[in-house]
């Protein structure tokens, strides 16, 4: 058995991050950026695609690991015959060049370890020429300069660069990665104590910050510093995750590239952030949101680099074996061209949701939203591909009307309350209009539930997000029929999967996990519709299925019992987030509403919650 998902630590420096492994290999680094190619690239094939190998000579997992409390710091403890030892990680918050940072601490008697450094740029498809340099090591291939200082003696061999020392009690010995582009200087020195204590505080100051309170706290703030570090400072881009091609099936081609940032976030997004007070993450996000969309509405996409940018074109890389032979490994994602008109919804209601928080309104803002909504007036009928990105035929999918009926609501909302200039009736009756349209075609009156699409039977956890969204309460009982179909038919071992993929055409083989965000969702609505008990007892469930260091990623095998998908996944923890807050303050609450900062909201007898 080799390294599961779950077995990666993540450490970044808000441009870019690393997997840790428990054997004490970080198997994937992009560099400069999360979007860059690879240059530990083992995740997706063997040692041979790049890795860089710290612990004990001859050990094969950790005794122990955890992350600094508050911080994204980690330490990784190893019991051996004759001593212990620490290994700490980290990448310091980027000022100029990507570092990552490597300190072995002897804890007790004498740990005899050993390093293996395999750099392979270009996701594994280039090796370096190696060279010593003073105080260690340089790498360099066309564009991409890598240094490693450190005091321990280094060799190579079979284009690996080793190293053997022992460590002592007391004992420190450090090693710090540098990249920088190869034409420019080498860049200054780092002193690896200095930088370890530097990055403790900046992650101790961000999390003091944080607003965040109930029984779930930890947890909580466990979840907000990986969001954090899925951030690229320079934009404010949350990416869905750090990684590409981790399958959603062990063995099969459902592997994509979730390197990239999705407008569907948008709400989740800022509803989390608001909520525990980083109001500067959320104005940000919405910053980057804006820039993002502007332009020609027809043309809005569902993802975008982290820069904004909009072509991310997909290619394969047949060098790569894939993760345990799940093949093909992708680097873009296809997805970005799609019609998913739900995304048209989620960001008008992200961008109605700041307009009643401490964001406040944006005026240049309304005009975009104002195109947008122009726009999706003419489109809303049009058959898309839905927010799971299926490959299949489009369909009229009930969620991306609902959606539609989210955009005209949030928007006839800016106008009625916040005095925003806007054709108000026109925007009502097209709500109205939509509304109508949905409860005729997709709800299934015999079995008393919604279905995935017009004219179709299937179930989709997608809704679940009705109630969330304002178009129907809580206790509607066509909502309240749909959660329990959902639960009696689109759940194994009681998660929820996003759809059943023999009966809905993906275009694509095979099946899946269960998807955790929709897990989440369900929490939420058995909480909306005053099942308190169930919903806190699926929760409790779902962080145990957090690894040992507190991450999640995309999805959960209940039969393996293993994480599967990208990781760590942003919509897994943006939904832990807010399902968390959401049960300590009383109610479930939707979409365009602020959870409150602090303290339990107070509740009535008998009403939901």
């Amino acid at each position: 058995m080799g390294v599961r998902i779950e077995d990666y630590a993540l450490i970044g420096d808000l441009h870019t991050a690393a997997l840790v492994g428990r054997d004490g290999s970080i198997d994937w680094l992009c560099l400069p950026d999360f979007d860059s190619p690879a240059c530990f690239a083992a995740l997706l094939d063997t040692s041979e695609a790049g890795r860089w190998l710290l612990a004990p000579a001859g050990a094969q997992r950790c005794t122990r690991r955890r992350y600094r409390p508050g911080t994204l710091v980690l330490d990784t403890e190893w019991d051996t015959p004759t001593g212990r030892a620490r290994v700490v990680d980290l990448m310091p918050p980027r000022e100029e060049h990507s570092t990552v940072v490597r300190i072995v601490e002897g804890l007790s008697g004498s740990v005899a370890m050993r390093t293996e450094l395999v750099l392979r740029f270009d996701y594994g498809h280039v090796v370096p020429w190696v060279r010593r340099a003073p105080g260690g090591i340089r790498a360099i291939a066309g564009p991409d300069a890598v240094y490693l200082a450190t005091p321990v003696p280094l060799r190579g061999e079979h284009f690996r660069t080793l190293g053997e020392f022992t460590v002592t009690a007391g004992e420190t010995v450090p090693f710090v990665l540098t990249r920088a582009p190869s034409h420019r200087p080498r860049p200054d020195g780092v002193e690896a104590a200095a930088a370890c204590q530097a990055t403790q505080e900046f992650w101790d100051r961000w999390s003091a910050r944080s607003l965040a309170t109930g029984p779930h706290r930890e947890a909580v703030q466990r979840s907000l510093i990986t969001l954090k570090a899925l951030t690229y400072a320079p934009t404010g881009g949350i990416v869905a995750a750090a990684t590409t091609s981790l399958p959603e099936q062990l063995g099969g081609p459902r592997n994509w590239d979730y390197r990239y940032c999705w407008l569907r976030d948008a709400t989740l997004t800022l509803q989390a952030m608001l909520a525990a007070g980083y109001t500067e993450e959320a104005a940000a996000w919405r910053e980057w949101l804006l820039r993002a969309v502007a332009g020609d509405p027809a043309e809005l996409q569902i993802m975008y680099g982290i820069d904004g940018r909009r072509r991310l074109p997909e290619t394969t890389l047949p060098w790569l074996g894939g993760y345990e032979r799940s093949s093909p490994v992708r680097i873009g994602n296809a997805a970005a061209g799609q019609l998913q008109l739900d995304v048209w919804g989620e960001v008008l209601d992200g961008l109605a949701l700041t307009r009643t928080t401490a964001l406040g309104p944006k005026e240049e803002a309304w005009d975009i939203q104002t195109a947008l909504m122009d726009h999706l007036e003419g489109a809303w009928r049009t058959p898309d591909n839905g927010l799971w990105e299926v490959r299949g035929p489009r369909q009229h999918f009930t969620h991306s009307k609902v959606m539609a009926w989210v955009a005209a609501d949030r928007m006839a909302a800016g106008v009625r309350r916040s005095g925003l200039p806007g054709p108000v009736e026109r925007w009502e009756a097209l709500r109205d209009t939509i509304h109508a349209d949905v409860l005729r075609h997709a709800f299934d009156a015999e079995r008393n539930t919604f279905v995935q699409a017009y004219g179709s039977a299937a179930l989709d956890a997608a809704l679940l997000l009705i109630p969330r969204t304002g178009f129907l309460p809580p206790d509607d009982p066509r909502v309240v029929g749909t959660v329990e179909a959902i639960e009696r038919e689109l759940t194994e071992d009681g998660f929820v999967l996003r759809y059943h993929t023999g009966r809905t055409d993906d275009g694509l083989p095979g099946g899946e996990g269960v998807f955790l965000a929709c897990s989440f969702w369900l929490v939420d609505a058995l909480h909306g519709t005053g099942r308190r008990d169930r919903a806190v007892a699926l929760f409790e469930r779902l962080l145990r299925l957090r690894n040992d260091v507190g991450l999640l990623s995309e999805q959960w095998d209940p039969r393996t019992r293993r994480h599967l998908g990208n990781t760590p996944q942003a919509f897994s923890h943006f939904s832990l987030v807010n399902s968390a807050l959401q049960l300590h303050h009383g109610r479930a609450h939707r979409s365009d509403a602020a959870i409150p900062s602090r303290g339990p909201a107070p509740v009535s007898p008998g009403s939901a919650g």
